[in-house]
């Protein structure tokens, strides 16, 4: 099982399930700015991927993430993926309040564009995404980890809209992170650059509330953002919530934190808590606290059954494979184009009425 201590570099790696022959699907790596971009390149190769090219303005932050993938090259300039003819997308972890600016780019390129969370900062540069898209006909997909690469949270939110627990009313979500403050990067703490708590980290929350209701939309109720506990940090919030009411009327609230004591043996000890007309299910996504052996599970009770699932070793994550074959075949069985730009956008709109109140 993964190392789940330190969310920076948490990589769950997974079970190689190639989607594609060898060669059939090239894409490159750049803007390394945050060490999400390994679980992304990992988990494209192990759907039969092949990362061609890398680039970063530091070279030697390319060199060594090179290593990890010794078959590609590292590029002198972003121009070399851009005009490779070979590369259909391009996975990128830029600071950001600079993905959508590189987005723009890679589209324009006629390449797709795969990006870390949060995709943006700002409604202004979802607005331009969104026209990109429609005039490229690229996609603009999002790392959303805390689902689409956590196999018991992806494993709920089957189960979810399988109807195991009848209709979804109730959707909370509880999302601590360790804060780490002395390995993060300057720009972490920049409220522009990072864009808050509730757009950086929440916008996985958002994504989830969307997933699990199987809503389109929803109205924010309320939001609300704190520095806590920070204060030589004073563009940072620690703490942050969110109450939604979605659009086939399921109720959701999202709690996010830089708050993990040192003692847990993760990162965060995210939960999440679906309610339904004949049923819930309980995930914990990371740990099972209070049993040291205890792995990652999920809990389901229905009319018919009491379960728990239990997720040791690597894992297969579907999402991958079908995003590679979504960009091949210009489907969207993966994700919606629509979906990833939801979550953005609400995500954007929750944080906009936190900042709002806090002035």
């Amino acid at each position: 099982m993964a190392n789940t201590s330190d969310g920076m570099t948490y990589n769950p790696g997974g079970q190689s399930k190639p989607v594609v022959e060898p060669g059939e699907f090239l894409f490159g790596v750049a803007a390394l700015d945050h060490a999400h971009i390994d679980g992304m390149a990992t988990a494209l190769e192990g759907a039969g991927a092949q990362l061609k090219r890398i680039y970063d303005p530091n070279r030697e932050k390319a060199e060594a993430f090179q290593k990890k993938f010794p078959q590609a090259a590292v590029a002198s300039s972003l121009y070399e993926l851009l005009d490779d003819p070979d590369i259909r997308c391009i996975a990128a972890a830029a600071i950001p309040s600079e993905r959508c600016g590189l987005g723009m780019k890679v589209m324009d390129a006629g390449k797709d564009y795969f990006t870390d969370k949060c995709p943006f900062t700002t409604l202004e540069q979802l607005g331009r995404a969104r026209e990109k898209a429609l005039e490229t006909d690229r996609k603009y997909m999002v790392y959303f980890s805390e689902r689409l690469h956590n196999a018991p949270t992806y494993f709920a939110g089957e189960l979810a809209r399988s109807g195991a627990i009848g209709k979804v009313l109730q959707v909370m979500v509880m999302a601590p992170h360790r804060l780490s403050k002395g390995n993060r990067p300057d720009w972490f703490f920049q409220k522009e650059r990072y864009g808050g708590i509730i757009t950086d980290i929440g916008s996985h929350q958002f994504e989830q509330l969307l997933h699990f209701t199987g809503s389109s939309d929803g109205d924010i109720n309320f939001s609300r953002v704190e520095n806590f506990n920070n204060p030589d940090k004073p563009e940072l919030e620690d703490f942050g919530e969110t109450s939604l009411t979605m659009n086939n009327g399921a109720s959701c609230y999202c709690r996010i934190d830089w708050f993990t004591p040192d003692a847990a043996r993760a990162w965060g000890d995210g939960r999440l808590f679906a309610l339904g007309t004949d049923g819930y299910i309980e995930v914990r996504k990371y740990l099972d606290i209070g049993r040291p052996d205890g792995a990652p599970s999920v809990f389901w009770v229905n009319q018919k059954e009491e379960r728990e699932q239990t997720f040791e070793g690597p894992q297969h994550f579907p999402f991958f494979g079908e995003l590679v074959l979504d960009m091949l075949n210009r489907t969207e069985n993966a994700m919606t184009q629509e979906h990833a730009f939801k979550a953005a956008e609400l995500s954007l709109l929750a944080q906009k009425i936190a900042d709002d109140a806090r002035q």
